[in-house]
């Protein structure tokens, strides 16, 4: 016999209730998913002995001590979105709009200590086979557009059109427009290799006034993206058009220029095949996006962050549960790989943020018994 214990029912009861602190919470930690941790967590048979009843009232003490900490942070989180929606309405503007060129990094490693997201993307094998495959999948996706185009065959655009939701997109019509790609241009084309290396070398934090130097000063300290030359090479060569979109400032165009030119990722003309962030302007890329498909038929999006596909990823109010959802939920998911080519990024970006109730899902969360059984615990799993 299994019977559901005084503390199971409280660990139930107390998620569930803290589900509901936060907008939006409900579905990072949906009522159902709380359920599912009360009813696995149980004792087996049915004795009331002493020893039993020490074990639950020790369970209880343990599953209130969880409800309480998940309540704690929640409610910080809660307070933490709450100062930022005021310091932006203080500000004018939406808080989508406060990122700036290079949003959220993590906290930065000691002075000579080169942080693991950086080791990672320009480090490692696993990022640059990654970044490889993407636009393997890119140079595929473009060389069946052109041919589909060429056939008389109907191709589809992938920029959303104006009204469109993540849960319900809809996309600007291409008619017999020309082909065109669109990309955004840091850690996706282009690795910024000398500005994170004087980054790591010196234990700095971003600061926009040394990234606009970087800018001005750095293009012959970049390499392009692994498989960014020969894919965007095989682009042209079908008749493609090549468009960067970035928030790079427009005053540094020419040394932007230069910069991707020496990556040999060929020419961009301001104003025209390379759109950058006028000084004053928000960080969203929609409208851009826009301007490009009102002359071209867009038939891929290449990023390393969501807002390099549609703004709406960047609205008051998401949070990363909500993001993570709506970038795989059924209507968005099908365009990765088909239309929407995302680059690794583990150093900055909007990607980046959330705490443990943000990141981790209730109803996935583990206690190690060893650790339970050293504090004098009695440590239940729940069952996958």
């Amino acid at each position: 016999m299994m019977m559901l214990r005084t503390g199971q029912r409280l660990a139930f009861a107390g998620i569930s209730a803290t589900a509901l602190l936060l907008p939006g919470c409900v579905a990072a930690v949906p009522v159902g998913a709380a359920a599912v941790i009360g009813k696995n967590v149980v004792f087996p048979g049915g004795g009331e002995d002493e020893n039993e009843n020490e074990k639950a009232e020790d369970a209880e003490k343990a599953a209130r001590k969880q409800a309480r900490e998940l309540e704690r942070e929640q409610r910080r989180q809660a307070k933490r979105e709450a100062k930022r929606r005021e310091q932006a309405e203080e500000e004018g503007s939406p808080p989508a709009l406060q990122a700036t060129t290079a949003p959220t990094r993590p906290a930065m490693a000691a002075a000579g200590t080169v942080p693991a997201g950086m080791q990672y993307l320009y480090g490692s094998g696993e990022a640059a086979a990654l970044s490889s495959q993407a636009y393997r999948a890119l140079a595929q996706h473009v060389r069946a557009s052109a041919d589909y185009r060429q056939a008389g065959i109907e191709v589809a655009s992938v920029v959303l059109a104006p009204g469109s939701s993540l849960a319900s997109p809809h996309f600007v019509e291409c008619g017999a427009k020309p082909l065109a790609i669109v990309l955004d241009i840091d850690e996706t084309v282009l690795l910024n290799l000398g500005y994170e290396a004087d980054e790591a070398a010196r234990g700095l934090s971003y600061d926009d006034a040394r990234w606009r130097r970087w800018e001005a000063t750095g293009a012959g300290k970049v390499d392009p993206v692994p498989g960014a030359v020969e894919a965007i090479s095989a682009a042209r060569r079908a008749g493609v058009a090549v468009v960067y979109i970035s928030n790079r400032t427009a005053a540094n165009a020419p040394a932007t220029t230069r910069a991707l030119e020496g990556a040999g990722l060929g020419k961009a003309i301001p104003g025209e095949t390379l759109l950058l962030k006028e000084e004053g302007a928000g960080s969203g890329k929609d409208a851009r996006r826009a301007q490009v498909a009102e002359t071209h038929c867009v038939v891929a999006l290449v990023g390393d962050q969501l807002g390099d596909f549609s703004d709406l990823f960047s609205a008051p109010g998401m949070t990363p549960a909500a993001r993570r959802a709506a970038a795989d939920g059924v209507q968005i998911e099908p365009l990765w790989g088909a239309g929407w080519f995302m680059l690794p990024n583990p150093v900055y970006g909007t990607g980046l943020k959330g705490g443990i109730a943000d990141v981790f899902p209730a109803n996935r969360r583990w206690t190690d018994p060893g650790a339970a059984a050293a504090a004098g615990v009695s440590a239940a799993t729940p069952k996958e």
